[in-house]
Parts: C-alpha cells; sequence; structure tokens
C-alpha cells in the first residue's frame, strides 16, 4: 500500500470544510505523519486510521497550522500503548516549542518518543522505505522540506531466468550473491527505478524547493496563494498555485498535489485554473480525507 491520506488543507484559519494541515503517507510499512495541525487526531480517525503503524512524524515547522495537533497525536500514541519507537523530525532552532507541545498537558507518558531534530544546511535519515532528507526552506521562521527517496533495485525478468535455468531458491541465491556461476543478476534482470515522495510547506521560491521536487513520483506543495496575491506571498513567504505547478513542471515531477489554501478565496477550483496552464502532469486539488495513490512504478528498461 503506497498512498497519501489527506487529513486538512487549510492554512492559517481553518474553514468549515477545510481542517488544518495533516498528512498521512503509507509506504509498504513505514507510515509518517506529516504536519499534524489541530484536529489532526479526530481526522485520522474520520479517516479509519490509527496511530499505531505510526514510525515517524515529520514537522515543517512551528506555526500552530502544522503542529498544534502533536499533543493530542502523541498522547494518543501513549495510550494506545504503540510498542515500537516513534521518530519525531522537526527544525533544531525549534526545540523550544517541540518541547513546549511533547508535554503540553499532564498523561500518562507510555511510548517511545525519540527526537531527532533537523539542523544545518541538510538532514538525513534512513527509513525501511529509503532515504528521508530535510532541506531549510524560505519562511518567517526556520522550516524544513522533506523528501524520502527509494534505492534504485533490480526486477528479476522470468524468461531470462528460465533462458538460464535459474530456478527456485536459486533465484533468491543470484540476488543475494549477484552472481550464480557464470550468470550475472544483470542479465537476468533489468532496473526498477525507485520512487519519490516530496514535501514542501510555507516556503517563498528557493533552491531547495526544487531540490525537494526534483523528478518527484508525487510531489506535496502549498498553494496558499493565487497570483492576484503573488507580492503578498511573497512578503510572507509562501507561494501561489502558479508558482507552485511551475515548479512541478521544471522539476520533472509525476503528480502534484496542491493543498494549503488561505480563507480568502472562497472558490478552491481557481488553484487548479490558475495552476494548470503550468503544468501538464496530473494535478490533485486537495481536499480533507481524500486518498491520492502514489503513481505507478516506472517500468525498468532493459
Amino acid at each position: 500500500m503506497r498512498e497519501l491520506v489527506i487529513l486538512g488543507t487549510a492554512s492559517q484559519v481553518p474553514t468549515r470544510h477545510r481542517n488544518h494541515n495533516g498528512y498521512v503517507l503509507r509506504w509498504d510499512n513505514e507510515v509518517i505523519l506529516f504536519d499534524p495541525g489541530e484536529g489532526t487526531q479526530r481526522q485520522m480517525l474520520l479517516a479509519g486510521l490509527a496511530v499505531t503503524p505510526l514510525r515517524r512524524i515529520c514537522i515543517t515547522h512551528f506555526h500552530g497550522d502544522h503542529s498544534l495537533g502533536l499533543p493530542g497525536v502523541l498522547q494518543r500514541i501513549s495510550l494506545d500503548q504503540v510498542p515500537h519507537p516513534v521518530k519525531v523530525h522537526y527544525p533544531a532552532a525549534g526545540q523550544e516549542f517541540y518541547d513546549r507541545l511533547r508535554h503540553a498537558t499532564s498523561y500518562w507518558d507510555n511510548a517511545d518518543i525519540v527526537p531527532a531534530p533537523a539542523d544545518g544546511a541538510i538532514f538525513e535519515t534512513e527509513t525501511s522505505a529509503g532515504r528521508l532528507t530535510a532541506l531549510p526552506l524560505w519562511h518567517s521562521l526556520p522550516t524544513y522540506g522533506y523528501r524520502l527517496t527509494e534505492p534504485d533495485t533490480r526486477r528479476m525478468v522470468p524468461a531470462l531466468l528460465a533462458e538460464h535455468g535459474i530456478v527456485g531458491p536459486a533465484v533468491g541465491d543470484l540476488q543475494r550473491l549477484g552472481h550464480l556461476g557464470d550468470v550475472t543478476l544483470d542479465q537476468v534482470s533489468v532496473p526498477r527505478p525507485g520512487q519519490t515522495f516530496a514535501f514542501v510547506m510555507d516556503t517563498g521560491l528557493c533552491d531547495n524547493v526544487y531540490a525537494l521536487a526534483e523528478n518527484a513520483d508525487l510531489l506535496v506543495i502549498e498553494s496558499t496563494f493565487l497570483d492576484e496575491d503573488a507580492d503578498l506571498a511573497a512578503q510572507v513567504g509562501h507561494l501561489t498555485a502558479a508558482q507552485a505547478a511551475t515548479v512541478a513542471r521544471k522539476s520533472n515531477v509525476r503528480t502534484l498535489v496542491l493543498t494549503h489554501f488561505s480563507q480568502r478565496y472562497p472558490d478552491q477550483s481557481r488553484f487548479l485554473t490558475e495552476a494548470r496552464p503550468h503544468f501538464n502532469g496530473d494535478i490533485v486539488l486537495a481536499e480533507d480525507l481524500m486518498r491520492v495513490p502514489i503513481p505507478a512504478r516506472k517500468a525498468g528498461v532493459s
């Protein structure tokens, strides 16, 4: 199962139809919660998601619409006695805010919550799904975007295996050793490109926006404003729908998810209208409780 479950799509002010931020990435056994805004625990309930599968939480920055749901989620992890460690990534410069949210109220702290702050020009860590990278963005306080990159592997080709008489357990031996007698792994397999997910919130345009988005199969990116308010967006460190779509085009993104919409625009279809001329790929206008599948893996080539 590889999908993004969207819990909330509003920006600073929620609306009757849009909750504050919250995004759950289900990537095989790696389940990551991004930017748990206020109300995330309830949105997870409505989406049919439990906290038990969560392996890590990634916070881009400590504005309330991206982090005020953290105390409730952590307390629920404790209440449900999640048996494995849960890592929390966040900007190291926001340690004071993390500490406040970690113990915002009294509760039975029965969970293994592991702080893993991001610091410097690049932060990287390995997960069961691949490498998680955090890069600093441009906003009114320290902010990081995230990128999950699955390593490239190889896909076995049954016809080539049969041609070389390799069957049963010998296939596993070949994969493990890289060769079996005179037969090499390359002779019976084709490249299997890894997939990439990128998450970009609350930022003005900067080099790291493009670095995070590069060749992403799925890019989740804020589009708080429309072009009519581009000057305001630049002042406060946000993107317009047109800018987000241009980033996707220049970065060779496959599927673009627009989200984090300002409440000043009652008709969110305008975001899609503005983005479409700038990006010819798949565009998803995010809605609360929507599920977005990770695009099918690119075919291997011989």
